[in-house]
């Protein structure tokens, strides 16, 4: 089936009732990204502003691209690192104590490739509490992150990840499950 570039470029496909939530977000994105570094407290408002749900002592870096703050849910007790993308085109729901870390991307969008126009199709990521997303890893869409994860460094992650379990590799492979009961001598 080849590619239809003339109908995907008609492609409507985002709604036109958050076409004005799209403009104040480009605007309030460039507060967002020329705050100096430790301006947490700013940046967690400005998402805020857009709809974001944002809890206590989260650290967001300026460097961190968010599409659709409206679609973001991150609880108390998070750090975004430095060049993390969200691409929240469905839900992104962060729990407590997680650890995104520089350069990972967490993609809750992509294009139905089955249809000549490749519309958008997405679908919610879930990361749950006490998970650490290594640097460069990537996350997409319709994933969930199980409790206490380790997520390695450039990891590819396309199914959903056990509680307590380390994953690895493009694709993503369970190397160990962790946990204190599980690393004790």
């Amino acid at each position: 089936m080849p590619i239809d570039i003339v109908q995907h470029l008609r492609n409507e496909n985002y709604p036109r009732a958050i076409f004005f939530k799209r403009l104040l977000w480009a605007f309030c994105e460039i507060p967002f990204r020329l705050s100096p570094t430790p301006l947490h407290s700013w940046r967690v408002f400005l998402l805020r502003c857009l709809g974001a749900r944002i809890g206590l002592g989260v650290r967001i870096y300026p460097s961190t691209r968010v599409t659709f703050p409206w679609n973001l849910s991150v609880a108390d007790h998070v750090v975004i690192g430095r060049n993390v993308k969200i691409y929240a085109l469905a839900s992104i729901a962060i729990e407590t104590n997680v650890l995104v870390s520089q350069g990972a991307h967490l993609c809750a969008g992509s294009h139905d490739y089955t249809r000549p126009n490749l519309p958008i199709a997405h679908a919610p990521i879930h990361v749950e509490c006490g998970t650490w997303i290594s640097s460069d890893a990537f996350i997409g869409p319709g994933v969930t992150i199980g409790a206490g994860c380790v997520v390695g460094a450039r990891a590819v992650v396309f199914s959903d990840v056990p509680p307590s379990s380390m994953v690895i590799g493009n694709p993503a492979k369970v190397i160990k499950q962790i946990g204190p009961e599980k690393d004790a001598p």
